[in-house]
């Protein structure tokens, strides 16, 4: 699916929001503060079994996430910092969710292999760019191969956590055991398809 590969056009459905926050003078790195205090109390909800009330702090946690890049961009305050910040971040907001909701509704093992795919997922990006040279930039970001390669990231996850604590609230399909299970494999398939892609095309020695 890889919904990341399709921001620039899913910006026109969430910038306008962006732009009015940007009234409120907030600066990025304190929105994405924000955000992890929304990811946190999520966490905590999902673990005390309370799966709506998580979803729906997960689900503003992520769009205060998307809020952050577009306050930086119109009010030109993005900086180095405010994009490892923004990625660090992410990172601790993810592993907190999958965290609490594993040890809540699935399995030791299955817990500690998908918090430990979750982030191979992501931090395969930056060890590429170390180890490969990717640099160059577009609007901030860097623009490297990997950004359309693996089709279960962050936002793929988020969604089907929030879908899934839906069904867990009526106990329909397992509700979230079924949905940790899905993304545990979806993630794995993932951070393969990635690995496999580097490794055909850059399987070669150093120059």
């Amino acid at each position: 699916m890889n919904i990341t590969s399709k921001r620039k056009s899913l910006k026109k459905l969430y910038e306008p929001i962006g732009l009015l926050l940007v009234k409120t003078h907030l600066t990025p790195n304190i929105i994405t503060i924000i955000s992890v205090l929304l990811g946190v109390l999520s966490a905590i909800f999902f673990y005390h079994k309370m799966p709506l009330a998580g979803a729906t702090l997960l689900f503003m946690s992520g769009f205060m996430d998307l809020m952050d890049g577009v306050v930086a961009r119109e009010t030109d305050r993005a900086s180095k910092f405010g994009a490892v910040f923004d990625w660090l971040a992410d990172k601790f907001v993810d592993a907190m969710i999958l965290f609490f909701i594993g040890i809540t509704y699935s399995t030791p093992v299955l817990t500690a292999l998908t918090v430990a795919m979750n982030m191979l997922h992501t931090f395969i990006k930056p060890v590429a760019y170390a180890e490969i040279g990717f640099s160059n930039r577009e609007k901030g970001k860097i623009n490297d191969p990997l950004e359309g390669v693996g089709f279960f990231g962050r936002p793929e996850t988020l969604l089907t956590i929030i879908f899934f604590s839906i069904l867990e609230r009526f106990d329909i399909l397992g509700g979230l055991q079924t949905g940790y299970i899905i993304v545990a494999t979806l993630t794995f398939l993932s951070l393969s398809q990635r690995i496999i892609y580097l490794y055909i095309k850059y399987n070669k020695d150093y120059d």
